[in-house]
């Protein structure tokens, strides 16, 4: 094996051991930072001495043996050695004599792994802290992978990360699951931030781009990670549902410029056929769980509406309104009515759909939302009202940070100058 063959395989091992290494570090120190600190160090162990000796047969324990080796000499180090050997415990101890490719106990690799998961996304961190540490903890990504994907400067990637990390320490968050009543709200928060990372990918906010897929892959492997991890959860099977489902029309999704194509004018043909079965079993599961009503498998089960159709005009537009209005009744929100607003035109003519979305035509929340003039504007062709179609259409474009759905939306504009 070649040095850059190794790197390679040093860089897989990395993106998929990080993860557990972290974890189980951060159940040793007690602090996210110093852990990923510690598995940093056994990562640059690896790259000086595998490209000589070679990749190990189980290169995880490898590099968490490693890890853990460095935790027993950093507590050493420093003066505060009694304080901070009491915290790692009788464990490490023991483990100074463990041979290198020993492995925990797999229930305590996937415990720590879960405790983490909860750890990157605690409520203390803002929303941005969340995704980007997640990313970094759980993805392995690093800094510069995170602001491409989000086209924010790395400086403030970094900056976020290093005051997420000092956050969680300052305010002495726990390395646990949580129970009873706070594991409802903590897990919302935590497939919040997953669904976050999925949505970012699969319609990108701002850029050239109209997708980013590998931020997609990435959602759905924390999701399925999630799931497995949870697997009496019915809503974290909803979120994978919906994640899968959606993700299944990738590939239809754009042009051959890369430019967007739209729902209704996708060649289903090329809709994924194994992720909409993958979707539509999480779904089943979801329901079989109790959890048929939760926002995430209300929201699957629109997916599904659509994953079933095998053309366009067989869509069952007027479940899809009734799944809306179920989940304006759990979730209300200004979007959830949209929704509703554009599933009601496709069923009941496009008047009920431009009555509702008038009515939310002051709502603060949708204000500077690019997609309710496109909807609007959508409808107002369907109706011959032509020229103030066009200006919804030139208004949604002024509003939309992509420039690919900006494109589509001018042309849009312009085609109504054609239209009777």
């Amino acid at each position: 094996m070649t040095a850059s063959d190794t790197h390679r395989a040093i860089d897989a091992v990395w993106r998929i051991e990080s993860p557990r290494l972290i974890a189980g570090l951060t159940r040793i120190v007690r602090d996210v930072g110093i852990a990923e600190e510690l598995a940093q160090d056994a990562l640059v162990a690896a790259l000086e001495q595998w490209p000589e000796s070679g990749v190990p047969d189980k290169p995880g324990a490898w590099l968490m043996a490693t890890a853990r080796h460095r935790a027993v000499d950093l507590v050493r180090r420093r003066e505060t050695y009694a304080r901070k050997l009491a915290l790692l415990g009788h464990e490490l101890q023991i483990e100074q004599q463990a041979p290198r490719d020993s492995l925990p106990v797999e229930d305590d690799i996937e415990d720590d792994l879960l405790r983490l998961v909860f750890t990157a996304c605690h409520p203390v961190l803002s929303t941005e802290a969340r995704v980007a540490l997640t990313l970094r903890l759980l993805g392995g990504l690093k800094t510069d992978e995170i602001a491409r994907a989000f086209l924010v400067a790395e400086p403030t990637v970094a900056q976020r990360i290093v005051r997420a990390k000092r956050s969680l320490a300052h305010a002495g968050v726990p390395f646990e699951v949580p129970q009873g009543d706070e594991l409802g709200e903590r897990l919302s928060s935590v497939l919040e931030v997953v669904y976050l990372i999925f949505n970012e990918g699969y319609a990108a906010t701002a850029g050239d781009d109209w997708m980013r897929p590998a931020l997609c892959e990435e959602a759905l492997r924390l999701g399925r990670v999630l799931a497995g991890l949870m697997p009496k959860e019915p809503e974290v099977h909803g979120l994978v549902a919906l994640m899968e489902i959606q993700a299944s029309r990738s590939a239809a999704r754009t042009g051959p410029c890369g430019e967007p194509v739209l729902l209704l004018d996708q060649d289903r043909a090329r809709w994924d056929r194994l992720l909409i079965r993958r979707g539509l079993a999480s779904l089943e599961r979801a329901e079989r769980l109790g959890g048929a009503l939760g926002p995430y498998a209300l929201q699957a089960a629109v997916a599904a509406c659509h994953a079933r159709a095998r053309t366009a005009q067989e869509t069952d537009w007027e479940r899809i309104a009734a799944l809306y209005a179920t989940l304006a009744e759990r979730m209300p929100s200004p979007v959830v009515e949209l929704n509703r607003a554009v599933a009601v035109g496709m069923a009941y003519g496009p008047e009920a759909g431009l009555e509702l979305v008038d009515a939310l035509a002051g709502e603060p929340a949708l204000a500077e939302y690019h997609l309710l003039p496109s909807v609007r504007g959508d409808l107002l062709v369907k109706l011959g009202r032509s020229e103030e179609a066009r200006g919804e259409f030139v208004r949604a474009a002024a509003l939309t940070r992509n420039e690919r759905e900006r494109a589509l939306l001018l042309e849009r504009a312009a085609a109504c100058v054609s239209l009777p």
